[in-house]
Parts: structure tokens; C-alpha cells; sequence
């Protein structure tokens, strides 16, 4: 786990102090060690031409030595990587590579990656089960090729100009190179409202743009000139779906792959624990890991606030079966309060959601731990959410109207649902107006903000080129054909809208916020793949809990007392810190954000006030206030970061 970033295209003399400028805003992200080189991307002297510098910031993992150092070049071919991420599966990886005659010196990944890389090219990607963003620099072609996890566990951010393209773990590192403007783009600032998080591969400033989850590309010598467009190719989509006729050899099969990913991720050179909740998801990686991990250590966060819940008394009947060194901090509001402030610090891009990361990944980290094991992808991949049952409901309402005009539709809906209450009608309104596309539908679950809503802040989906949910145009290109299979859409829906560009992005960023490393099991390449592929109909049968498979697994390992629970769940008293103890900080939020031209001054003022003034059940839920201040306190951060990297030009 570590930061990239680097300069291809830009002048010779330019590359260096941008690339360490980039460096320097990542040290958070690596604070163990740190490497520059450079290559020419011309035929002559690397001071003449085109060129490529890469940076690298270190979080010691695998092979704590000197051998770990990036970027790494291959001593026979020259090619370099620079790479943010784990392999797990880079032992079977190291024993191809040998079976081929190849040498690897090193006990880390990064040699293996290197290797595989110089051997395969890009084919090698297909057989890599991990989290990665990496730079590859391939030495006889003079390219450079840039690539993401299935996922997108790690992010890599990219800015093109003229001249040059700029890339980086994080999007403060792309702006901190001096050579990227950052000026707001409102097809991204859309994106975040809509959604509470900025959706791929936008981000909220007009120059920077995320890799997406999945895809590679390849960056030549041509980007100095100005003439290459770039070629983005997605390299991995969610399985098609299969149908076999044993279910009994599912959860077999599931059962062994995940305690297989469970393994591989308990490998590290460094102290490891597993986030722990009341949930199965999180009790069965545990119960996974005591085959894997001596001792097996667990973390939970609790809180003294009122008016919030947590699982501390779950979580730790849960340590005690299963025989875990179990840690759990109980938080008082004042603690909560700087946490809250921190993790606004902290933000490399605005976002409603990553405060409990924020907050459970520093408790970990002084613990003593620098990798921790989490949950995520079990609720998208077996169904844990709401929105699986919501989304199928809506689906079969639809389905005898959908050849009614959509605006027509909308006007009767207005009438119909005018008795409900404002956070739930706009989104009913929004839901009859899609018709019956599965696709739109799970999409719709996820929004934020209402297209009414979007409008009253002055954004309109197709007046920004977006499509009516406020995505890019290729925003479903990762999803797969599977008919009328409404699980198998909602969970492409949760895994590639939801997951990637809200819980993962914002796991990465809260969790290296404290140079801690999440690990999550349930996005293994292999058993995502075989899940992936599994019919709704087996994964949620009728009548069947949420996460029917799951809970089959969790029963070979975990006891019925434990699995059979309901879920209390984890939530912090955001709204009432809003209108209480942290108002001030808020509404100055809020100023700044109705200063922005993007925005109507007088409808972000009003929304604040309607919130924050409001005591009515069923209002206006938190969340939305809350995207605001978090792009308004972004905004400020931001303006003081622009003011410093003038300062050291």
C-alpha cells in the first residue's frame, strides 16, 4: 500500500521538482520510504525529448528491505513499475515466473508484478488477484501502462494537457505538481450531488479525471506532441451468469474460495487485525482468519453519543466464541467531534460517507496494526442491502406502464405520492418517471439528490452531456447483459456505482489518511468471479434472508447464535452534531459554497436553513446538508492548498 504518481511528456527540467512536489502531499500514504527515477521516451539523452519521471511513496507490507524499494527496474529489459496495492495471489505468480526460468530475488509482490509484467505485458493483469493502480514503463517500446483493479480498491487519478499527462494516487497530488489547473468541472460537481460522491471517472475539477475500475491504458512518446487521444480499454466486467444445478456446490465452492482469499490476504511482514461489527460478514473473515493468524486481533469503535447505535456489545460476544484478542474504544463526543474535523481535513475529494473508516482506521493504527481486514462486497455481491428487494419491488410496479410517456408519468406521481414525506417523495417521484430499465432503476436507488433537487441547484443532466442519472455516458460499460435477472442488475448497480465510487474510494483515502492498509476478502478476483456468476434466483431465493449464500457459508464456521442475528448496524448522530455542536463550522461551509458561480447563492442558503431549522419527522435528511458542507469545506481546503503550492513556485 503506498502512493504513485508521476509526469509523462513534460520537459526535462519540469519533471523532477513536480514529480517530488507530488510525492511530498502523499507522505501519508508512505511514510517508510520514497523513489525517483526517470526514462527518456526518445531515442537520445533523457535530458533531451520527451520523458517520464516516477514517484513513489512506501508503506513497508511484504519484504520490509531494501529489495521492496520502488520504483523497481528490471535489471535485464529496464522496464520500471511503480505500483500502489497488494498481490495476493503473487506467490503462485512467483512460481509460474520460475517454472519459466525466471530469477526472483526479492520475497515481496512488486518483483513478482515486475517480472509478470516484462513477461506477459498486459495479459498479465488477467491473472492477478489483488488491489492495485500501477505505472509500468516498458522499456523497448518507450510506453507507459497505467491500470486499476476490477474494482477500483486503488485509485489512480489522471490529468492530460497539451503537453503533458500528470497521474497520481491522489487527486491533491495531481494539482500539487504545479502543472494541472483546478478549476471546478460541473458535469463532476453534478455527479457528487447526485450521488454524495463523485462518480468515475469524474472528479469535481475539469482537468482531473479517474481511471476507471478495470480498464489500462497505454501512454506514448506522442502525448508531448499533443496529437495522442487517449485509448482507455477496460480489460475486466462482471461475469455473465451461469446456471448450476447444485446449490449445495456453490456454497461449497464459495466457502473454499473465500477461505483461500482470507489466506492470501493474511499474508504481511506486519502486525494485522480484522474490523469487527455485529454483522456475519465481518465474523466470518474472522472466523476464516484463526486457520491463518496467530493470534487473531479484532477492532471495534463504539461512541458515547446519543441518538446514534453500535455494535460494540455484537462485536464483542462475537470476539468471545470465537476466541479473539479483542480491542473495542469507546469514543466521547469531544473526540467525535475533532474526528469529524480531521476527516474533513483529511478528504482528498468531497464525500457524505468515510467518517466511521476514518475514525475505526485511527483506533487500529495506534493499536499497533498496519493492515486490517474488512467487509466490504459481501452486502453488493450477496444481496445485503435494501435495495435488492426495493429495486425488484419497483421493477414489477413498473413494468405495465412503461409504455407511458415519462412526463406524464412524473405529473401523476406528484399528485399521487404529494402526501409523503419530502426525503421520500422526490425519490418516488424519480423512481415512476425511469420506467422499467433494471439498470436505471438501481442506479435511482442510490441517488442522493432527486433531479428536482438538481435542478434548484442548477444542474441539468443533459445540459452537461450526463445521462439522465447524472452518469458519464460509459458509465454501465463494466455491466453485463443478464436479462430479466433483477438481482444479477442491482448488484452490478451496487458493485460498480456504489462500491467502487463511494466505499471503496473512500476506504482507501480515510484508511491512508493513518498509513493503515485495508484488506476485503470478498472482492478476491476468483470469488468474485464465481458469485458474480451464480442467478439471483440462487443467491436470493423466495423467501430467503438477505444474503442467503452467505449465511450458508457462515454456518460452516461461525455459531447459530451468531449468523441468525439481526444486524443492529453503525450509525454516528451526524445530523444532530449538524444543527448542534458543529453548526458554525457548517454554515461556513455553506458561505463558501453559495459563493461558488456553479451554484445559486440563494438556493444552497435555503436549503441549509430549511435543514437546520427544521424539526418536522421525515424532513430533509442529513446527507444532503451534508454534501454540501463537505464540497464547501473542500472548497476551503482546497483554496488554502492553491494559495501554498503559488507560495513555492
Amino acid at each position: 500500500m503506498c502512493g504513485i504518481a508521476g509526469v509523462i511528456g513534460a520537459e526535462y527540467r519540469q519533471l523532477e521538482p513536480a514529480v517530488r512536489a507530488m510525492m511530498r502531499s502523499m507522505v501519508h500514504r508512505g511514510p517508510d520510504d520514497e523513489g525517483y527515477e526517470v526514462f527518456s521516451l526518445a531515442a537520445g539523452n533523457v535530458a533531451e525529448g520527451a520523458a517520464v519521471g516516477l514517484g513513489f511513496r512506501r508503506l513497508a507490507i511484504l519484504d520490509l528491505s531494501s529489495a521492496g524499494h520502488q520504483p523497481m527496474i528490471h535489471p535485464g529489459t529496464g522496464d520500471c513499475l511503480i505500483f500502489n496495492g497488494e498481490i495476493y495471489n503473487f506467490r503462485w505468480l512467483r512460481a509460474k515466473l520460475e517454472s519459466l526460468g525466471t530469477n526472483v530475488r526479492s520475497s515481496g509482490d512488486t518483483e513478482v508484478l515486475l517480472h509478470a509484467l516484462t513477461t506477459w505485458g498486459e495479459a498479465a493483469l488477467d491473472q492477478i488477484d489483488g488491489m492495485f493502480a500501477l505505472a509500468f514503463y516498458q522499456a523497448k517500446s518507450r510506453r507507459i501502462l497505467l491500470a486499476r483493479d476490477p474494482f477500483g480498491m486503488k485509485p489512480l487519478y489522471i490529468a492530460r494537457s497539451q503537453r503533458a499527462v500528470v497521474f497520481a494516487s491522489e487527486v491533491r497530488a495531481v494539482l500539487a505538481s504545479g502543472l494541472v489547473p483546478d478549476d471546478l468541472d460541473p458535469a463532476g460537481v453534478a455527479s457528487y450531488l447526485a450521488y454524495g460522491a463523485p462518480q468515475d471517472p469524474f472528479t469535481i475539477h475539469r482537468a482531473i479525471r479517474s481511471l476507471p475500475a478495470g480498464t489500462l491504458e497505454w501512454i506514448s512518446g506522442d502525448v508531448a506532441s499533443g496529437t495522442a487521444a487517449p485509448v482507455v480499454r477496460r480489460y475486466w466486467r462482471f461475469p455473465a451468469t451461469s446456471d448450476p444445478s447444485d446449490a449445495d456446490v456453490a456454497v461449497r465452492t464459495i466457502g473454499q474460495q473465500l477461505n483461500a482469499a482470507v489466506r492470501d490476504q493474511c499474508v504481511a511482514d506486519v502486525p494485522m487485525g480484522v474490523f469487527l461489527s455485529g454483522g456475519i460478514d465481518s465474523a466470518t473473515l474472522a472466523a476464516l482468519a484463526r486457520s491463518h493468524l496467530r493470534p487473531v486481533r479484532t477492532f471495534s469503535v463504539g461512541f458515547e453519543s446519543s441518538g446514534g447505535q453500535d455494535e460494540l456489545e455484537q462485536a464483542a460476544a462475537t470476539a468471545q466464541a470465537l476466541g479473539t484478542v479483542h480491542s473495542q474504544t469507546v469514543l466521547d463526543d469531544e473526540w467525535i467531534m475533532l474526528q469529524w474535523r480531521e476527516w474533513l481535513h483529511a478528504a482528498d475529494r468531497p464525500s457524505i460517507d468515510g467518517l466511521n473508516t476514518y475514525v475505526v482506521s485511527g483506533v487500529v493504527k495506534d493499536a499497533g496494526a498496519t493492515v486490517a481486514l474488512s467487509g466490504v462486497g459481501a452486502d453488493e455481491l450477496f444481496g445485503g442491502y435494501s435495495t435488492f428487494q426495493s429495486a425488484a419491488k419497483a421493477a414489477r410496479m413498473l413494468a405495465p406502464v412503461a409504455w407511458v410517456p415519462r412526463q406524464l408519468r412524473r405529473a401523476v406521481a406528484r399528485v399521487v405520492f404529494a402526501a409523503l414525506p419530502v426525503s421520500k417523495r422526490a425519490k418516488a417521484i424519480d423512481l415512476v418517471s425511469r420506467g422499467a430499465s433494471l439498470v436505471e432503476l438501481a442506479a435511482s436507488m442510490r441517488r442522493l439528490t432527486s433531479d428536482d433537487g438538481m435542478r434548484s441547484l442548477g444542474f441539468e443532466a443533459d445540459k452537461l452531456g450526463l445521462q439522465s442519472e447524472f452518469l458519464a455516458p460509459a458509465a454501465f460499460d463494466p455491466f453485463v447483459d443478464s436479462g430479466r435477472d433483477i438481482f444479477q442488475q442491482t448488484s452490478q448497480a451496487e458493485c460498480f456505482l456504489y462500491m467502487s465510487n463511494t466505499l471503496l474510494r473512500d476506504v482507501d483515502a480515510n484508511s491512508m489518511a493513518h498509513s493503515l492498509e485495508i484488506r476485503v476478502p470478498f472482492l478476491a478476483r476468483w470469488l468474485v468471479d464465481f458469485v458474480g456468476s451464480l442467478p439471483g434466483s440462487m443467491k436470493a431465493p423466495n423467501d430467503a434472508l438477505p444474503k442467503h449464500l452467505l449465511r450458508k457459508v457462515a454456518s460452516t464456521v461461525l455459531p447459530p447464535d451468531l449468523f441468525n442475528r439481526p444486524k443492529k448496524g453503525f450509525t454516528l448522530p451526524i445530523g444532530a452534531w449538524m444543527k448542534g455542536p458543529l453548526r458554525d463550522e457548517c454554515e461556513s461551509a455553506i458561505s463558501t459554497l453559495a459563493d461558488c458561480p456553479l451554484f445559486a447563492q440563494s438556493t444552497v442558503r435555503h436549503l441549509w436553513t430549511h435543514y437546520s431549522t427544521s424539526s418536522r419527522p421525515g424532513g430533509l435528511h442529513w446527507s444532503r446538508p451534508l454534501a454540501l458542507v463537505a464540497l464547501g469545506s473542500y472548497l476551503q481546503l482546497e483554496k488554502k492548498r492553491a494559495a501554498s503550492r503559488l507560495r513555492c513556485t
